[in-house]
């Protein structure tokens, strides 16, 4: 990767850490192994590569551990320096059956799952490492405590949340600071034009105080935020994997989809796609460290990425029509 190929990615500090991310950043979620295997995950972590992608997401959980699998091995192929690039996975589901497996965050479950996890990478470390929900059953302390051990045995450099609730997250802050422990530093919560609530109000007097980062997922909002879904559920479309079936129902939704096309005429007077104008319009939120987008080709991969020509024409009157068009 030249500097030729980077001149248009930003970089941004993830929250109150020294750690810089592309805004734009590559996740694995639904496509590494059900839609993309080995060769054509390859294709994409590379393109994202080229357009200057310096933070890759995965999960224990998605595809069974697969993808994290497809991620390892693509990343042993491309043999990129490990100092060039920043890799996250997340934890709680589980992939195992048995009482202490599935959803949650014992202590017993997270030390032994980013062991499964950094294996299945082919990685010593992971630099963030998320507790991909909340567990009401394991209490906070056990969680904290075992989250920053993690950290200082250098299998992870930093720890986060995903999906938890503000005050799940503050409680999470206290517990580290007051027993001088390493605490979480980034959320990743869902955030798109269709999807604000969690990222601009209840988050927001974490984000002012805490200085607290996110790494946001579902920026075209499952696809709907393309415009494709406006004659249905396309051939290839991830709605119309096996088992997704139940994203069908609302991309399809007829107001929704009303609300979408809204945007189609901004779009083409900025000579953009649906696609673009939706990413570059949640780059403007300064909250947000990174958006964590997904694809299915190369060619999508590189699509998206090319959002980053779109920021600079959103005006104040351009972001003001956006908000009337997509208003319910």
């Amino acid at each position: 990767m030249t500097d030729d190929n980077t001149t248009s990615m930003e970089y941004r500090r993830l929250g109150r850490t020294g750690l810089k991310v592309s805004v734009l950043s590559f996740g694995s979620w639904v496509t590494f192994d059900n839609q993309l295997k080995d060769d054509l995950a390859m294709e994409c972590m590379a393109a994202a590569r080229d357009a200057g992608c310096n933070f890759f997401d995965n999960a224990e959980v998605y595809a069974g551990g697969e993808s994290e699998a497809v991620m390892g091995r693509v990343l042993a192929e491309l043999s990129w320096p490990r100092w060039s690039y920043v890799l996250t996975t997340k934890l709680f589901w589980g992939i195992h059956d048995g009482p202490n497996t599935k959803n949650t965050l014992n202590r017993k479950y997270l030390m032994q799952a980013v062991d499964g996890s950094l294996d299945r990478l082919q990685q010593d470390f992971v630099d963030v490492l998320y507790c991909h929900r909340s567990d009401p059953d394991t209490t906070l302390e056990e969680t904290v405590w075992a989250m920053s051990d993690i950290v200082a045995s250098g299998k992870a450099l930093y720890w986060g949340t995903s999906e938890w609730a503000a005050d799940e997250i503050r409680g999470a802050i206290e517990i580290a600071e007051r027993h001088h422990l390493h605490k979480p530093v980034t959320e990743q919560p869902e955030y798109n034009l269709l999807s604000r609530q969690r990222v601009e109000h209840e988050y927001a007097r974490l984000f002012a105080e805490t200085g607290y980062g996110a790494t946001t997922w579902s920026p075209l909002a499952s696809g709907l935020l393309t415009g494709k879904y406006r004659d249905g559920v396309p051939e290839g479309s991830r709605a119309a994997l096996e088992g997704y079936g139940w994203l069908a129902t609302s991309l399809t939704d007829e107001r929704s989809v009303a609300r979408v096309e809204r945007l189609r005429p901004i779009a083409d007077e900025l000579g953009c796609t649906m696609a673009q104008l939706s990413l570059a319009w949640i780059t403007r939120n300064p909250n947000v460290s990174t958006v964590i987008t997904g694809a299915s080709r190369p060619s999508q991969v590189t699509e998206n990425f090319a959002a980053m020509d779109v920021i600079p024409l959103l005006t104040d009157d351009i972001t003001a029509r956006i908000e009337t068009a997509i208003a319910p």
